[in-house]
């Protein structure tokens, strides 16, 4: 037979007080205006008798459910993304919340079937999580909830947290001629000349402003830029073949993002070139496989679990969600980047 949930009128009477001085101590009421002595009665009877609060009691009475709504189109599922949930979660904990997780693969009536669910549920906020940053289109929600969009972006819900993609990009420009590189250095995923006409999310537009502000700081230009419409292990080995097959100048990769840098090693070893004694490579994001190549790539990680830590705190913060906040990206220093060999 189930054991009976412990009420707390329970806890009121094993402390000898009234229900309600019970209830104003356990809600931590600062006007509670009771001894000390009836704080620790109180507190030892809940500890005994394993009280637990009743959570949908406490929402009706204060409008908080103590539950987040994070929806997502494929980070639960993917390793890449997943420190995302991590961060949100850990945070979520120790502002005594829990996390509703609904992932949607990105399908727009999967998407307001989860807005429906988590709405259904009270939650007192929804964070919006992608995989890979970009702009977001998010069905009508009340406006009295509260949203925070994690990498992503959206014109009606502003609150967002994102990398600091524009000093991302700097620090690997940096990273590159601190080594002692100037000169033969190709960008590979992108290409001004090509890409005017071409929409670009707001993250992406940062990463390639911080790369090209820092690289006229420091009076430099790129030797070769290759276009990539999609950033995938197969478009990088193309490219940089291609490349490979027109310059013998090239003595520096900086690539758009990981995967972009895992077809560029393919196609260097397929030209009998070594990295980095030979073409230096750097790239962004620090994806599981930056870790696994040979050498190991060096790279501009994704601060996922800060990002999510973020989101919550944000999301539950005194007077609303507002802004955009940029964390910083981290510098992870493998062995693809060496000085130029002559």
């Amino acid at each position: 037979m189930p054991r009976k949930r412990v009420t707390l009128a329970d806890v009121a009477r094993r402390a000898g007080l009234s229900t309600s001085a019970a209830s104003m101590i356990l809600n931590g009421r600062p006007d509670s205006r009771l001894s000390a002595d009836a704080h620790a009665r109180v507190n030892e009877a809940a500890a005994e008798l394993g009280y637990r609060p009743n959570v949908a009691a406490r929402g009706l009475r204060t409008d908080k459910t103590l539950t987040i709504g994070f929806i997502s189109d494929v980070v639960a599922t993917t390793r890449f993304a997943s420190g995302l949930i991590r961060g949100a979660l850990d945070a979520a904990q120790k502002l005594g919340h829990v996390v509703l997780v609904l992932e949607t693969g990105g399908e727009p009536e999967r998407e307001s079937e989860a807005i429906g669910a988590v709405l259904d549920r009270q939650v007192d906020g929804i964070i919006f999580a992608v995989m890979r940053a970009r702009e977001l289109f998010v069905p009508e929600i009340p406006s009295t909830t509260r949203v925070v969009m994690l990498n992503a972006t959206d014109n009606k819900h502003p609150a967002s947290v994102l990398p600091d993609e524009l000093a991302g990009g700097a620090s690997a420009v940096r990273l590159l001629t601190d080594a002692g590189h100037r000169e033969g250095i190709a960008l590979i995923g992108h290409d001004t000349e090509a890409e005017k006409e071409l929409f670009h999310s707001t993250t992406v537009a940062r990463r390639i402003a911080g790369i090209r502000a820092e690289m006229a700081e420091r009076g430099l230009r790129f030797a070769a830029e290759e276009s990539c419409l999609e950033w995938e292990p197969h478009h990088g080995y193309e490219v940089t073949r291609a490349l490979l097959g027109r310059r013998s100048d090239i003595r520096a990769l900086l690539c758009m993002n990981d995967r972009l840098a895992f077809g560029a090693y393919q196609a260097l070893a397929d030209h009998g070139l070594s990295v980095p004694r030979d073409i230096s490579v750097i790239s962004f994001d620090n994806d599981e496989l930056a870790s696994y190549l040979r050498p190991g790539l060096t790279t501009i990680g994704l601060p996922h679990e800060a990002m999510g830590r973020a989101s919550v705190e944000m999301l539950l913060g005194p007077g609303g969600p507002t802004g955009s906040r940029l964390i910083p990206m981290p510098v992870i220093e493998r062995r693809s980047v060496q000085p130029p060999t002559t």
